[in-house]
C-alpha cells in the first residue's frame, strides 16, 4: 500500500483569544483541511490562545514581544522557536506584529486581515481599528483577507478575498462579527489550498489551480 502524504505541518503565531486557532482545530478534525498543527505560539503571556491550544494538546509557548528591544530580535526568537519543527506553512492568525520570513518562510507564510486589502490595511490597521475605520469612511462594503505575508504589513500576494457589506446602522461590534464569519470560511479553506499545492504565485498575484 502506498504511503499516504503526511499532513501539512503548520506553526499558528497569534496575539488575542484564539477564535480563529479553534475554528481552524475544527475543520482540521472534521478532516476539511489536511494538517496538523505543531506550535502555537502567542505574543502575548496572558493571551487566551495559549489556554485554547493546550486543551487541545497542542504545543504551546509565548514570546512576548514587549521583552525584545526591536523587531529583529524579538523574530530571532520567534524562528529560534520554529528551527526543530520542520513546518510547512507558518499561519498568522491575529498577530500583531510584523513576521520577518528570512527566506525559510518565502512564499509559506499567510495572514488574515479583517478587510479588503488594500484598503484599511497596514501598520496600526488591525482589530477593531479596522472596523471603527470602515465605518468613519463611509464606505458601502468591508470584508476579510488572506494573503502571503511579505517584508511589509498586509502587502503580501492575495490568495482569497471576501465582501461583505457595511450595514447603515452597523457598530464596529456588529461589523466585526460579519468579517469574523467570513474569515472563518477563509483561513481552513486557504489552509486547504496550500497543502493540495494548488496556490501559485505571480509576481503580486497569486493564482489557484484546479483540483
Amino acid at each position: 500500500m502506498p504511503t499516504p502524504p503526511r499532513p501539512l505541518r503548520v506553526a499558528v503565531l497569534a496575539s488575542g483569544s484564539g477564535t480563529s486557532l479553534e475554528n481552524l482545530i475544527r475543520r482540521i478534525d472534521d478532516g476539511s483541511v489536511p494538517a496538523e498543527i505543531v506550535r502555537v505560539i502567542a505574543s502575548k503571556p496572558g493571551a487566551f490562545v495559549l489556554e485554547r491550544a493546550r486543551r487541545r494538546g497542542i504545543p504551546a509557548v509565548a514570546v512576548p514581544r514587549k521583552d525584545y528591544p526591536d523587531p529583529t530580535a524579538f523574530n530571532d526568537a520567534l524562528h529560534a522557536e520554529l528551527a526543530d519543527l520542520d513546518v510547512d506553512l507558518v499561519a498568522l492568525l491575529g498577530f500583531l506584529s510584523l513576521f520577518e520570513l528570512r527566506e525559510r518562510f518565502e512564499g509559506r507564510a499567510l495572514n488574515t486581515h479583517p478587510a479588503l486589502i488594500p484598503a484599511f490595511s497596514g501598520q496600526g490597521f488591525y482589530g477593531r481599528r479596522v472596523h471603527e475605520a470602515v465605518l468613519a469612511a463611509g464606505v458601502k462594503v468591508s470584508g476579510a483577507t488572506v494573503h502571503f505575508v511579505d517584508e511589509e504589513y498586509d502587502r503580501g500576494p492575495i490568495v482569497l478575498q471576501e465582501a461583505v457589506p457595511v450595514l447603515a446602522h452597523d457598530t464596529p461590534d456588529t461589523l466585526a462579527a460579519r468579517v469574523q464569519a467570513v474569515e472563518r470560511r477563509l483561513v481552513p479553506e486557504a489552509i486547504r489550498l496550500f497543502a493540495e499545492g494548488r496556490i501559485r504565485i505571480e509576481g503580486r498575484r497569486t493564482r489557484i489551480l484546479p483540483a
